[in-house]
């Protein structure tokens, strides 16, 4: 608790984390008139900004546009060379604001939200203690609420802690392209920059210890991805375990399980990522450092009595990826509004977007990972009768108040080539989950669309159809560009959206959208 001599500082709401998703929080949190302090220790905008989805994707695009470009005759002999990496690194460091937050500060300061820069850890119940960068502690309350949104960590295996890995930081921060590179993973992180270290100019070796690359696909997607790493000159080991290493003036020595060595200029460690809980001091709330912070449907960490503590993103373990985590933001930021502000105990139409009757921000979220702007919709304004907390207390599934999409409508991207994209179950999940599904499939390069957008187009898009109800419940699609056909199938997902209404939706000709045409025949309709 607060010593006579430290500072206070009290606030409505605090949200530790300033990366997208505690700014999505503390946004819409802020909205019907709390005050809102972000808690945020290094950069503001935190991973995906910095270290993550931004600076990867800006690693890849320039060999997909290049390969792109060379599946279409009249463009490919424009293509005289390949990936320039220093214009690359360039173009990344540009989407990085070179490691500067200096834009997103100001965002949060427009937004009216405060900002505290260190370490927070709790002391007690809605109170914390803040180191700052300077060194000096003070006391952070809470008058109502705390989210936490600290984010994940790489989990570093001990064998291969001692040679200073690179994690996935250092793998998209890298100012030198080593000439060669062992991966040690075969998830998201280490597909995708097998694929970008590839493409600029690096000999990548892929140490997999399962059967297959992104294990949590359906495996013909797993399949593909392999086979495509493999042909593109990267050295995919399967079954691959390394035990040992060591670091020298000449690079990195992994020994593998079966004894064999693999030297490398460098190593990046991509074998997953653990909740950030370690150092919140969390054990003087009855919780486990360390741990994931176990959140309902409304967000509320549920080991934690009085329901003043929220949680959101990686560090609750139920998501993974920076959109679902941000759609988690704005159903916690939503929540504790609805449930702490003066203004949601006023019946009224306005829903909180803003205490004026002017636009609030609506937390989509821009390139740079901030929240964009916009007006709340009028569906959401006009949602039911009576306070926003009477709205809250009575919200059930797929209210704006319950992360319900968080159980089996999560969409995930790999942006590889090519590139995986699915949403919902798979068909494995959905047997394990009791549904009563089949699925059938189609080859995306059997479109007359794809074959305008490249000669040769491979790729492949299942559906889970549940035989019950009629709908889809799982849906991947591989290939050049993939990830634009997801939305779609979000929508479909989360709408539940019968087949035989589908049957109507008629895609544009000659796109590769036409897919959905065929997927719908190949289901007999």
């Amino acid at each position: 608790m607060a010593q006579d001599d430290q500072q206070v500082l009290e606030y409505d709401v605090v949200v530790i984390g300033g990366g997208a998703v505690g700014e999505n929080a503390a946004d819409r949190a802020h909205r019907d008139g709390l005050s809102v302090v972000v808690i945020e220790e290094e950069l503001v905008g935190g991973e995906c900004s910095y270290w993550a989805c931004m600076p990867s994707k800006a690693l890849l695009r320039p060999g997909a546009v290049l390969e792109a470009a060379r599946a279409v005759p009249g463009a490919a002999q424009a293509v005289t060379g390949t990936v320039d990496v220093a214009a690359t690194l360039a173009r990344r460091d540009e989407f990085t604001s070179h490691w500067d937050d200096h834009g997103q500060v100001e965002w949060l300061e427009g937004a009216g939200l405060g900002l505290l820069r260190g370490r927070a850890r709790f002391t007690g119940p809605r109170e914390l203690v803040l180191t700052g960068t300077d060194g000096g502690r003070q006391v952070v309350r809470a008058r109502h609420a705390v989210v936490v949104a600290t984010g994940s960590e790489p989990v570093v295996p001990e064998a291969l802690a001692t040679v200073r890995p690179w994690t996935s930081r250092e793998v998209t921060s890298a100012e030198q392209v080593p000439g060669t590179l062992v991966v040690v993973g075969g998830g998201v992180v280490a597909v995708e920059m097998a694929v970008a270290y590839t493409d600029l100019g690096a000999r990548v070796t892929l140490l997999v210890r399962g059967s297959r690359v992104l294990p949590r696909a359906e495996p013909f997607a797993s399949d593909e991805v392999g086979e495509a790493l493999v042909k593109r000159g990267v050295d995919v080991r399967y079954g691959a375990q390394a035990t040992a290493a060591t670091r020298d003036e000449q690079g990195v020595r992994l020994t593998l399980g079966d004894g064999s060595q693999v030297d490398a200029d460098e190593v990046l460690v991509a074998t997953g990522r653990s909740p950030r809980t370690g150092d919140l001091g969390v054990d003087v709330l009855g919780l486990t450092p360390g741990e994931p912070l176990v959140v309902d449907d409304a967000l509320m960490v549920t080991g934690v009595e009085g329901g003043w503590l929220f949680a959101a993103g990686d560090v609750t373990g139920r998501t993974a990826t920076t959109h679902q985590g941000k759609y988690d933001a704005r159903v916690v930021g939503d929540v504790v509004a609805a449930r702490f502000s003066a203004a949601a105990g006023a019946a009224g139409a306005d829903d909180g977007d803003g205490t004026d009757g002017a636009p609030g921000t609506d937390g989509t979220g821009g390139a740079d990972g901030t929240p964009g702007t916009g007006g709340g919709t009028a569906t959401d304004r006009s949602r039911g009768a009576g306070s926003a907390a009477e709205r809250e207390r009575s919200a059930g599934p797929w209210s704006r108040y319950r992360a319900s999409a968080d159980h089996a409508a999560v969409p995930q991207v790999v942006f590889g080539r090519p590139e995986v994209a699915w949403v919902g179950r798979t068909e494995q999940e959905a047997r394990d989950a009791g549904l009563d599904v089949r699925t059938v499939r189609y080859a995306i390069g059997s479109v007359a669309g794809a074959s305008v957008a490249a000669d040769g187009y491979a790729g492949t898009a299942q559906l889970v159809l549940d035989e019950q109800r009629g709908t889809i419940v799982g849906a991947t699609f591989t290939g050049p560009d993939a990830a634009e056909l997801l939305h779609a199938a979000t929508v479909a997902v989360v709408g539940e959206v019968p087949l035989d209404r589908l049957w109507h939706a008629v895609p544009a000709y000659p796109t590769v959208s036409e897919v959905w045409l065929r997927l719908l025949e190949t289901a007999g309709l």
